[in-house]
């Protein structure tokens, strides 16, 4: 015993405190834990931009080596399609899924049953590989600015994988921790971050305006490069898909919205200061990085020479650090580079908590995952190992990772973009859904030029789509033969049935599969069971019948009416899946009444295995010894369990 109780400590810790995420707002079905305390919106904002942000480390050189001289232009269409697209969208995609649940779930409601979530599921995909990527490529280019360093240690040289591990694990560390945790982490990165980025660029423009010569000899080489102002144009708007990576961060503004403080008052109130919250969030942080973006591509296109931003030079991945190094001398350019290195190294904790919050969202309430994916811990060992997986298999190679980066951020950013677009239409607001639209074609555009160009970035997506959907398919197959039912309510005319059947101290429950409803069926119905299977005369009876409505949902409330139809008895349920509602009910009438139900079926027509995939599809099929099945696992004890009868 004495060596159970660390074992049995640990797994309490590894599944204690409910992911946050997933509990600070009412389920699928309605119900909620209470609201944990929140943070500023600001606050939360540190934590979505560290990734958003940490792109200032690589973004201008990106940007240069793209468009050459024209990449303050090429900057300047990221920077009005994120102010007048990107942003937009995701504010109404904040007041519209204000529990956090993202564009996805918008998705989600245009596509019922198995359609709607294999889509969503193919959508999980390439979130994951936007999140993941991020966590891995973000570290391996943390771990790239280290060794590039000159004061750092010569003994890492060599060594790019080994340290990037190290951060993986660090950053899995700070998780394990809490939430709170990783936001004090973020809002201190992020500060530190922007203000070293701003000193640099204020003392680059300094520079610039001390030899003015150096703007007008970058702006005669854009001209000698194109022959009219409509070609420069053409050129800026021909390469920024290529600058897609300055998008990256709106996603996990919205998917961790239920981390900002809702205030005081009713839950409506709560909800509706979450999302001005989180509107805000996008807001502030859009107009930060748009100005960033755009003096940063300027300052380092006019003072840095064109040669350094080739693979070799200086400031090839690290053109704003270049700067610092060169304007404002080693110790502030080493200053700089900690806080890029920590700024890189944090980005994944947006990342992980996307995922954090998305997957419990979704998987476990398909049935597509264990339970204990409801739990934050288990959560993040799973995602910081295949983190240490994909980084293994990509050798921390941040070029072999950036084209999956991009496809994810743009799938999602088009994703969301077409949700509104379609939200707007239902509600019939023609402007919206013309202006809407137009952002999703070019969203649409901008994502097919970068799969155009960086084809790996979809084969990547396409690995983590098909690892989600074998694993969902095989946890839904393994998980079938549970109740599935969230709760089991009966209204009053269920009630006054069960109270009679107690007093009576016999209860027979006679599952039926509607079909006219009429008084002969019913009649016929209840004479051949009792005929067939030797139902005592004098014992009561009710027919249980269960509607099928959407059989691709898992979980859900079980609400039971009683009826009375021509003299019998009839209680009413409608669910996923037969068998198990079967199950459920008839033990909540087992608890209600202290009865133990005989339940009554006939066997099922067909072959034995076609029915058992109608069942894991259809939710019907193979009803009796599949609810046989799910009473024994509920049950452990076979005294407990109803009685099931087949003939």
């Amino acid at each position: 015993m004495a060596d159970a109780r660390p074992a049995g400590r640990a797994r309490r810790w590894l599944l204690e405190g409910l992911s946050e995420q997933a509990t600070r707002h009412p389920g699928p079905h309605g119900r909620g834990r209470p609201d944990h305390p929140g943070h500023a919106w600001w606050r939360v904002m540190c934590l979505t931009g560290v990734d958003y942000f940490s792109t200032l480390g690589y973004q201008p050189a990106i940007a240069f080596l793209a468009a050459g001289v024209v990449s303050p232009l090429a900057t300047l269409v990221l920077v009005v399609l994120t102010l007048f697209g990107a942003l937009p969208v995701y504010r109404r995609v904040a007041r519209e899924s204000p529990h956090g649940e993202g564009s996805i779930a918008m998705l989600e409601k245009v596509l019922p049953y198995w359609g709607g979530k294999v889509f969503v599921l193919v959508l999980l995909g390439f979130a994951a590989t936007d999140f993941l990527i991020t966590m891995t490529l973000s570290a391996a280019d943390a771990t790239k600015h280290l060794l590039e360093n000159p004061y750092a240690p010569r003994f890492l040289d060599g060594h790019q994988v080994g340290v990037t591990l190290l951060l993986l694990a660090l950053l899995g560390a700070v998780f394990l921790r809490g939430f709170r945790e990783a936001i004090g982490v973020a809002g201190v990165l992020v500060a530190v971050f922007l203000t070293l980025n701003a000193v640099v660029v204020v003392t680059a423009f300094v520079h610039v305006a001390g030899q003015p010569v150096v703007l007008g000899q970058w702006w005669d080489a854009v001209w000698s490069q194109r022959s009219s102002p409509f070609a420069v144009v053409g050129v800026a708007l021909l390469v920024f898909p290529k600058l897609a990576l300055g998008l990256s961060g709106f996603e996990t503004g919205v998917v961790v919205m239920p981390q900002i403080d809702g205030g005081g008052g009713t839950p409506a109130q709560q909800v509706a200061q979450r999302v001005r919250g989180a509107r805000r969030l996008l807001t502030v942080a859009a107009l930060v990085m748009s100005g960033f973006l755009l003096t940063s591509s300027l300052a380092t296109a006019v003072l840095i020479p064109a040669a350094e931003f080739q693979p070799g030079g200086q400031a090839n991945g690290r053109a704003l650090a270049y700067l610092a190094h060169e304007y404002l001398g080693g110790a502030f350019g080493t200053a700089y580079d900690v806080s890029t290195i920590a700024i890189l190294w944090f980005a994944g904790a947006s990342a992980m908590a996307g995922l954090l919050n998305l997957v419990p969202r979704y998987l476990p309430r398909y049935g597509m995952a264990p339970g204990w994916a409801r739990a934050v811990r288990p959560l993040v060992l799973v995602f910081t190992a295949v983190g240490f997986l994909v980084t293994w298999l990509f050798e921390a190679d941040v070029d072999a990772q950036g084209g999956a980066y991009a496809t994810g951020v743009l799938v999602l950013i088009t994703s969301a973009a077409v949700a509104v677009a379609l939200s707007a239409r239902r509600r019939g607001e023609r402007r919206a859904t013309w202006g809407f639209g137009a952002v999703s074609a070019v969203f649409a555009y901008t994502t097919v030029a970068n799969v155009v160009e960086r084809p790996e970035g979809v084969r990547i997506a396409s690995a983590f789509i098909g690892g989600i959907l074998v694993i969902s398919v095989v946890s839904r197959a393994l998980r079938a033969f549970e109740l599935r039912a969230s709760a089991v309510n009966f209204d009053e005319e269920a009630l006054r049935f069960l109270a009679d059947a107690a007093r009576r101290g016999a209860l027979h429950v006679i599952a039926h599969e509607p079909g006219a409803r009429d008084e002969a069926e019913y009649a016929e119905k209840e004479y051949g069971e009792r005929r067939d299977q030797h139902i005592p005369a004098g014992e009561p009876a009710v027919f249980l019948e269960v509607t099928v409505t959407d059989p691709s949902e898992f979980e859900s409330d079980l609400e039971v009416h009683g009826e009375e139809r021509f003299g019998h008895r009839v209680l009413t349920v409608r669910s996923a899946a037969v068998a198990n509602s079967v199950a459920a009910v008839v033990l909540a009438v087992r608890d209600r009444t202290g009865l133990l139900p005989d339940v009554w079926f006939e066997w099922s027509e067909g072959n034995p295995l076609a029915n058992l995939t109608r069942f894991l599809l259809l939710g019907v099929g193979e009803v009796a010894p599949v609810t046989r099945e799910v009473l024994r696992r509920a049950v452990r004890d076979p005294a407990q369990r109803p009685r099931i009868h087949a003939g």
